[in-house]
């Protein structure tokens, strides 16, 4: 099996070329893929497949091509993922594959359609705007915090960190405690604390993240977008932007005046190579 190997910021994935969506494709393969030691080793496996032809992206097809069929690094499928849409689009034009028109290039997703926009090493996604929606709390040990639920088509909760704890100290080797009548199907975990002033934004936080399905990660785009709808609501602004700084990197999170919402962040491919799949069983 041919792949290639891709990064948004230290998220990284594992690109799997199957236009036609020929590839059988199961939770156990997708997991022995991701498996550090064993496989190749990533946080999640991104498929390149023609929209029409994955029975999730069909209705997408007259408006994007393709499909990012996105499962995370336990074999579970995920709606949706920020730094991932940046490396697959980063993959569909270094493969000629599409071209980015005025608007951006269409993505197809398990949560809609986004847009890709290619501004030198950084890509910019039009993402879904992000629906702050209930107050419910993470724990952490004994430890409990107040956060805000927030749907990025996939679900967040967003918490900030108090009583002098420091985020480099939390320990997220274990998921953290939530509300399931809040999460039913899980959630990505957020824990925040405000940064120094960064020149050209209105906002910069501090994150990590625990990621549903793929544990801590370095960086997660749609955690940075939930973070970035908190931290200008709590500032009372309807627009702006906020510098997300995640142990991979920094992301921009930008809402505009027309009310969209943009996740900007580099995209790299770093190798490509062929796996003996019946190894890694």
């Amino acid at each position: 099996m041919l792949f290639t190997k891709g990064h948004g910021t230290g998220n990284d994935f594992v690109i799997l070329d199957d236009h036609d969506g020929a590839l059988d494709l199961t939770p156990s393969l997708v997991a022995a893929l991701c498996d550090r030691h064993r496989g190749i080793g990533a946080d999640g496996v991104l498929r390149v497949v023609r929209s029409a032809k994955h029975p999730d992206g069909a209705g997408y097809a007259a408006e994007a091509e393709w499909f990012m069929d996105y499962w995370n690094a336990d074999g579970t499928i995920a709606e949706m993922c920020g730094n991932g849409v940046r490396v697959f689009s980063r993959y569909l034009l270094t493969h000629d594959l599409a071209a980015a028109g005025p608007a951006g290039l269409p993505v197809a997703t398990r949560s809609g359609v986004v847009r890709a926009v290619f501004e030198g090493d950084l890509i910019s996604v039009h993402m879904r705007t992000p629906e702050v929606y209930a107050a419910s709390t993470a724990t952490i040990g004994p430890l409990t915090f107040p956060g805000i639920a927030v749907n990025c088509g996939n679900p967040h909760l967003v918490a900030g960190l108090h009583d002098g704890v420091r985020l480099d100290r939390i320990d997220l080797h274990v998921a953290p405690g939530y509300d399931p009548g809040v999460f039913p199907e899980g959630v990505n975990v957020e824990f925040t604390t405000p940064g120094e002033p960064v020149e050209g934004t209105d906002r910069h936080v501090h994150m990590r993240v625990y990621e549903r399905g793929s544990a801590e990660t370095l960086s997660c785009g749609s955690g940075a977008l939930a973070v970035g709808a908190v931290a200008l609501r709590e500032a009372g602004l309807t627009e702006g932007r906020v510098a997300v700084d995640l142990p991979g990197g920094r992301l921009l999170v930008t809402a505009d005046g027309d009310g969209r919402w943009w996740l900007a962040g580099p995209a790299v491919l770093v190798a490509t190579g062929e796996v003996d799949v019946a190894a890694l069983s």
